[in-house]
């Protein structure tokens, strides 16, 4: 994944009104779900999410297998 199409694409999913979850999945097979529209910071293609408890999971455009949108009428 670029690093734009990256930024683009996680800028999105974050702006969507009413907010919906989205999944991070890592090359490695690591997913993890992204459960609040300001819980992860992107800039020039690396992000930081802050998991339940403020663990914080640092992952980057390179590094991002998929990232999987939850559909508008699936439950959140």
């Amino acid at each position: 994944m670029t690093s734009e199409n990256f930024q683009k694409v996680l800028d999105a999913l974050q702006q969507r009104q009413p907010f919906h979850g989205f999944a991070v999945e890592l090359n490695g097979g690591r997913r993890f779900e992204i459960d609040h529209p300001n819980a992860v910071v992107v800039r020039d293609g690396v992000a930081v999410f802050l998991a339940p408890g403020g663990i914080p999971i640092w992952f980057d455009h390179d590094s991002v297998n998929q990232i999987i949108a939850a559909t508008a009428g699936a439950d959140a």
